[in-house]
């Protein structure tokens, strides 16, 4: 199964970033709206390491057929809101099973 991957909102959080982080040579380069299809619960290309590192279970399950993640929470069980793991630059992303 096909799972749609779309990058629903981007944040930058410039005090966190002033007061802990140091400069970094890349800054995620992914923009709003912009979707990504994983094929059978793999990666698909141009997606970062990390965000996928956040979600691979979540689009692994829902591309083997499951969903319905934590008893209801998503009001579509076929999908998930899920976000990379920089605290400075959170990414999130919706994660839809195509059929």
């Amino acid at each position: 199964m096909r799972v749609r991957i779309t990058v629903l909102r981007k944040a930058r959080y410039d005090d966190i970033i002033e007061k802990y982080e140091n400069p970094l040579g890349h800054e995620c380069d992914v923009f709003e709206n912009q979707v990504f299809i994983s094929e059978n619960g793999e990666k698909p290309s141009g997606l970062c390491e990390s965000a996928w590192e956040s979600m691979r279970c979540f689009v692994e399950e829902l591309a083997s057929g499951g969903g319905n993640f934590f008893d209801g929470w998503m009001k579509n069980p076929r999908s998930a809101v899920i976000s990379c793991n920089d605290g400075c630059r959170p990414v999130s992303f919706l994660l839809e099973t195509i059929i």
